[in-house]
């Protein structure tokens, strides 16, 4: 989910309202994936923890933009990790937003107060490639899934025309516009993958128009992995 840290979302998108609609529609993982910034994770993981009940657990993440303009999803299992992220892609992030032209890219706290704005133009492409983001979310213990692989834009199949094996991809992504069933026909190479859904969500409302299931002993990244491999009985549950 994208937070109104996110040049592209809406600006009620705030850490708290993703939790409590979540909650609302019956998800208990959530990942918080702003676009090429992580500072509103804190503030999800605050909420979560204070007011979730130990309903909804925060995977903390961001979905950063390759050289090569192509998505990619990092997940990591604690906030220390995404930070480290961030730090990377800022010190390969040129220019500074507009908000007029490309959205306001607000900070806020679990309270929903604004705290500032940041000022990276977090919707361009930082000057790593495909590869050099792959590794660096890999050395800080994190997972990399190739984005919404379905869409005309901004995919690793869009932007490359295929998927390459070089790219140590953790996992793809479908959005919620294409049935798991219609991928593996028209993008046959994902069958070398596993695969998850998720809603993307830019407003409140897109809110669980796609999920993965998972069977685990226990919410959380590690083993969110082990489903991934399909090892020590935890698996994705999508057919």
């Amino acid at each position: 989910m994208h937070t109104c840290l996110s040049p592209c979302a809406d600006i009620w998108n705030t850490p708290k309202r993703l939790i409590e609609k979540a909650r609302e529609q019956g998800i208990h993982i959530i990942g918080i994936s702003d676009h090429n910034a992580a500072e509103n994770v804190a503030p999800a993981l605050r909420y979560a923890e204070k007011y979730g009940s130990g309903e909804i657990t925060v995977i903390p993440g961001m979905e950063i933009t390759t050289a090569e303009e192509i998505h990619i999803l990092g997940l990591f299992g604690d906030l220390e990790q995404v930070l480290e992220m961030q730090s990377f892609v800022y010190a390969r992030l040129s220019g500074k937003n507009e908000p007029e032209v490309f959205g306001e890219q607000i900070i806020v706290n679990e309270d929903e107060e604004v705290l500032g704005f940041n000022e990276h133009l977090l919707s361009g492409a930082i000057s790593a490639s495909l590869e050099e983001v792959i590794e660096r979310i890999h050395s800080l213990g994190g997972v990399a899934i190739a984005a919404h692989v379905d869409r005309p834009s901004f995919s690793v199949i869009s932007q490359l025309g295929f998927i390459p094996e070089s790219a140590r991809f953790d996992a793809v992504e479908l959005s919620s516009s294409i049935t798991l069933k219609e991928a593996r026909r028209r993008f046959p190479e994902i069958a070398r993958y596993s695969v998850i859904s998720s809603s993307d969500a830019h407003y409140l409302h897109w809110i669980g128009n796609a999920t993965t299931e998972f069977l685990l002993a226990q919410p959380g990244l590690d083993e969110i992995v082990l489903a991934l491999k399909q090892k020590d009985g935890r698996r994705i549950l999508m057919e």
